[in-house]
């Protein structure tokens, strides 16, 4: 049987604000080890479920489904964000801690 991960999504390197960050993803995790394909070397699997996690808006609905369709899942829970709040006057600051 296969098992699956539900995870929040993270924000990207490439975003600072948390726009897309609120959805869940139910993935199945791989159930055989990815080997070198002998043609292009790139690692590759015979479970083709790996290629399709199931996106849901939240929490509730996505272990409504996986309780619905009986599918055995680990909940990954989401990191909390630490905010150092700070002000464009500190990088001025003649108490700086580094140099420029």
């Amino acid at each position: 049987m296969t098992q699956y991960r539900l995870y929040q999504l993270a924000k990207s390197a490439m975003q600072s604000g948390k726009a897309k960050t609120k959805g869940w993803v139910l993935e199945p995790l791989p159930s055989d080890r990815a080997v070198p394909n002998p043609l292009t070397g790139w690692p590759a699997s015979h479970d083709t479920l790996v290629q399709a996690p199931l996106h849901f808006d939240n929490r509730a609905k996505a272990e409504e489904y996986a309780a619905t369709h009986q599918l055995d899942f680990v909940v990954q829970e989401p990191h909390a964000a630490t905010v150092k709040p700070k002000s464009y006057a500190e990088n001025f600051s003649p108490n700086r801690k580094r140099d420029w």
